[in-house]
């Protein structure tokens, strides 16, 4: 069984973190029911939901994906990297507690979920203003036991690693050039976005099917002509939090299912 970790948004997410956005007021009610939605859509593609409530005093802590990374034998609990969003951590560390042991990342090290692309036993974490050197060597040393390879990535022009690529296929991943160096990246399919959509490289792949913000149609077009199945959801009031639809959750396999990697049913063709 397929779990996704969410949180319901607080009142103060007007107050979020922002670093390339300039702030536009957030309508509270629309976002919910937008959130709402993308939990309905996790849910329709097999998800069983856990919703934690909302964190009143924590305006970022609706985008749960940056407080850890849930691999197959553990979870990783993260120390994010602007001191505001540290605190989210405790009640993630909490709700993944009963399905994975847990382990930390400790200071001076910082990761933010989002700065992690994770391919079979491959990890890539990006190199940005939220992660820093220190957050990947001790992620290398948490994981190396597994079997797992972590490489860091320079970013440029954005806040994240999944703001400049996604995995949108087995073999394929959508990604913006300008933010990353594609030859970073591992030798799959590469789809770029339409120029005109710089944001649009962030999807959530499930199974065959991706989650997909519906604000992108050209980049939406291009994805389609290589016959890649999506779910368009609306996340226009989140994205000027500078969010995207992978930060919204935490998906992993129950363990008590077997220790399957999320992917496992595609095949992944990863160097």
């Amino acid at each position: 069984m397929l779990i996704a970790i969410t949180r319901e948004i607080g009142p103060n997410i007007n107050h979020c973190e922002l670093t390339h956005f300039a702030r536009a007021p957030i309508d509270l009610g629309r976002a919910r029911t937008q959130h709402r939605e993308y939990r309905n859509c996790l849910a329709e593609l097999g998800c069983k939901i856990i919703a934690l409530p909302a964190e009143p005093d924590l305006p970022d802590s609706v985008f749960v994906e940056d407080a850890a990374l849930v691999l197959d034998e553990l979870a990783v609990i993260l120390r994010p990297g602007a001191a505001s969003r540290r605190p989210e951590t405790a009640s993630i560390a909490a709700a993944l507690k009963p399905f994975r042991p847990l382990t930390y990342l400790e200071s001076p090290g910082t990761i933010d979920g989002g700065d992690i692309l994770r391919l079979g036993k491959k990890i890539f974490v990006g190199l940005t203003s939220r992660s820093n050197p220190q957050g990947i060597e001790q992620l290398q040393n948490l994981t190396k036991s597994y079997g797992y390879e972590v490489q860091g990535v320079p970013v440029h022009g954005c806040l994240h690693l999944k703001s400049a690529v996604t995995q949108v296929a087995a073999d394929a991943l959508l990604l913006n050039p300008a933010w990353i160096d594609a030859e970073a990246l591992p030798k799959l399919r590469q789809l770029e976005v339409d120029p005109a959509e710089p944001n649009a490289a962030n999807g959530l792949l499930l199974g065959e099917t991706v989650i997909y913000p519906a604000a992108f149609p050209a980049t939406q077009c291009r994805l389609q002509s290589q016959g890649i199945p999506l779910r368009l959801i609306d996340v226009s009031e989140l994205a000027k939090a500078e969010a995207a639809v992978t930060c919204c959750s935490l998906v992993f396999y129950n363990r008590s299912q077997g220790t399957v990697p999320i992917f496992a049913a595609q095949k992944m063709m990863v160097p």
